[in-house]
């Protein structure tokens, strides 16, 4: 059935039709709504929230702009409405037994981040963008990007993305945000500026590629490091100005010297850990396993890593409600 005729039934209220349209959206849609508002629980809430308005609204579609654009412009305002409720997930205190971490370097504002699996970007991550696109499609699922849209004002977030990550022309945002060019391109701009003061530490840093050898290495070891609780060949990975963070703990701690202080706390409590790698945010991650007595690991949380040149500069530290979502289980038998 072509395009026009699925239409035509959509409207009729066939809802085969209608699926059958917006699922070649439904992939890119949803890493939208997760840049848009950090978390993957709220991103597919607001997936949801979209495309149950498009049903509801496929009879007052004209066709003026694309159905891509109809529905981007349906995900963004849903995000919009998301981001100003107060609904977003709460900090958590420390809660490790016998750990006593050091103090922090200071307290995060983003306690709702989370991680998206690279599972889920395989069908958006070579998708095409508009000409306008400043940002490669990795770069801009990063957990450092995905971080700093975090703290920018609502407005600022969706003309960011539209404009620089997806490409959208000023005139076709506009119209999504019932707005301005000139709106759009003053948002734009204070957006940029905003961002760039955000830069986390570290961010000059030249990655390698994604799944090369010198990444495959540094992740190796890595793993060999914290496995066996090795501190020093653990700090040995670290950059000067490694970054540290465990949203919803709001914890966060900048610096090789206190990386080294809080693994220390870690190790020194007898925690000893399994890893299981995987990935998220296209980059390298690790679901992380507590060694038990009765020779059985529990899942106690999801390690991603941010790889810079031959060393390690960031590490965040997710709980364990995130391993179901990247196909880990709950617990699996020590090694």
């Amino acid at each position: 059935m072509v395009t026009g005729d699925l239409m035509s039934e959509a409207r009729a209220g066939d809802g085969d039709a209608f699926r059958a349209l917006v699922q070649p959206y439904r992939a890119e849609l949803q890493v939208h709504c997760y840049r848009m508002l950090g978390s993957l629980q709220d991103a597919e809430d607001a997936l949801q929230d979209t495309l149950l308005a498009a049903w509801q609204g496929i009879g007052g579609f004209e066709g003026r702009a694309s159905m891509r654009t109809w529905l981007y412009r349906i995900a963004t305002n849903r995000c919009l409405n998301a981001r100003r409720s107060a609904s977003r997930r709460q900090a958590k205190e420390w809660n490790v037994p016998h750990v006593e971490p050091p103090e922090p370097t200071r307290l995060g504002e983003v306690v709702w981040l989370q991680p998206y699996p690279d599972a889920l970007l395989e069908a958006v991550i070579d998708a095409p963008l508009g000409p306008e696109a400043r940002y490669e499609q990795t770069e801009s699922v990063s957990l450092a990007f995905v971080t700093a849209l975090q703290v920018l004002p609502p407005r600022q977030v969706a003309v960011l993305v539209l404009r620089d990550v997806l490409g959208f022309h000023a005139n076709e945002v506009a119209d999504m945000l019932d707005s301005t060019v000139d709106s759009v391109n003053s948002a734009l701009k204070r957006a940029r500026a905003a961002l760039q003061r955000r830069q986390p530490p570290g961010a000059d840093h030249q990655s390698p590629a994604s799944g090369s050898a010198v990444e495959d290495a540094i992740v190796a070891k890595f793993a060999r490091a914290w496995e066996s609780a090795d501190l020093d060949a653990l700090v040995d990975l670290l950059t000067d100005d490694v970054f540290f963070s465990m949203p919803p703990i709001p914890f966060e701690y900048v610096g090789r010297d206190l990386a080294a202080r809080f693994c220390a706390s870690i190790f020194r409590a007898g925690r000893r850990f399994d890893l299981v790698p995987t990935r998220a945010n296209g980059q390298p991650a690790f679901g992380a396993y507590l060694r038990a007595l009765n020779g059985i690991s529990h899942g106690t949380g999801l390690y991603v890593l941010t790889v810079a040149g031959d060393h390690i500069s960031a590490m965040t530290r997710f709980d364990n409600s995130m391993l179901p979502w990247f196909g880990l289980p709950r617990s699996l038998p020590s090694r």
